[in-house]
């Protein structure tokens, strides 16, 4: 499984990722571990999982974290990821 990760203010991409996992395990242990692998590169707190962002990824295999899924203030408009392709 690839999934990229993407932090963007004001449209641009300030810094992007795309993490790698092939070892077995269930999909949704390899998202999550992939996010953590993730926001310590990007020195982030973990964003909070909303109703509508489960959503969007189930439907899209994709999901934006705003303001809205962080506790403390951020300085970019959102972290993305993107599931680019799956085992």
């Amino acid at each position: 499984m690839r999934i990229w990760f993407k932090v963007v203010k004001d449209n641009h991409i300030l810094s992007d990722l795309v993490i790698t996992r092939d070892e077995e395990d269930t999909r949704t242990h390899k998202i999550f571990g992939a996010i953590d692998d993730a926001c310590m590169a990007f020195d982030l707190q973990h964003p909070i999982w909303l109703d509508k962002n489960i959503a969007d990824f189930k439907r899209f295999s994709k999901v934006k974290f705003n303001q809205d899924n962080y506790i403390e203030e951020i300085d970019f408009d959102y972290f993305e990821l993107e599931v680019l392709d799956e085992d």
